[in-house]
């Protein structure tokens, strides 16, 4: 087997006339992720003729191709002879350091979420903004990451109850897993704190700040650091800080 998983771990499913769906297994994985990570920088080095864009989601890579110029047999017959080219994930994505404020009204949910878990308040902030958290997609809205993996205290459900109104930047968790809401909009998701950096800018030649693959670690900041970022945001004299992944 390479590094890309060998065909027997792939399902490939069409997705109407124009794209086609490389699936890699059926959980959320930290290693199906690299593997879809890879093959999304495969044809990211060398494209497919045909191929409009990739989209990698936890599992399985989509990939759009132009029905004009080829066709879902003819992409899954190249797909499948990248089987034979080795490739690694390493260093895929960034990794960068976002501010978030987890103190009051910014986290309306910690206490709720510190008692699940047994743990203290302080405590819990400490475990959450001392991970580094994995990129697998960008999800529901535009420019909200999905980011995993949290610790077995920490993987709680939904709440039953969904927020009509979740503010932007909002930093919640549930099912494991870590969001940040880039517009205010409804959700059920624990809300943990708040990031003030923008993670969808439409006028932007890559709108999105955070992609599939990345890493992001919070810094717990306090209410009036989170003002002084989000002025300093506004007034374009602060950028996120990033770095390339070891």
């Amino acid at each position: 087997m390479d590094s890309l998983g060998r065909s027997e771990e792939r399902r490939y499913l069409p997705a109407g006339d124009g794209a086609l769906v490389v699936e890699f297994g059926t959980e959320i994985d930290r290693t199906v992720s690299e593997k879809v990570m890879a093959l999304d920088a495969a044809l990211a080095a060398a494209p497919l003729p045909g191929m409009i864009e990739t989209m990698p989601s936890f599992r399985s890579l989509l990939v759009q191709f132009d029905p004009l110029v080829t066709d879902a047999t003819a992409v899954e017959t190249a797909l499948r002879a990248l089987d034979a080219t080795p490739t690694t994930a390493t260093g895929i994505g960034r990794r960068w350091r976002l501010p978030a404020c987890y103190h009051g009204e910014f986290g309306p949910d910690l206490r709720d979420v510190a008692q699940h878990a047994g743990t203290s308040v302080d405590a819990l902030i400490a475990d959450h903004s001392g991970l580094w958290h994995h990129v697998y997609m960008i999800g529901f809205l535009p420019g909200a990451p999905y980011m995993g993996d949290m610790p077995a205290p920490l993987d709680l459900p939904r709440r039953q109850n969904p927020r009509v109104r979740v503010p932007q930047g909002s930093v919640a968790i549930a099912v494991g897993l870590t969001v940040i809401y880039p517009v205010e909009s409804p959700g059920g998701w624990n809300l943990l704190g708040r990031c003030p950096v923008p993670l969808f800018a439409p006028n932007q030649s890559a709108p999105a700040l955070l992609s599939p693959g990345d890493q992001v670690q919070f810094d717990p900041v306090a209410p009036e650091r989170y003002a002084e970022i989000g002025a300093a945001i506004a007034a374009g004299e602060w950028l996120a800080e990033r770095e390339a992944m070891l």
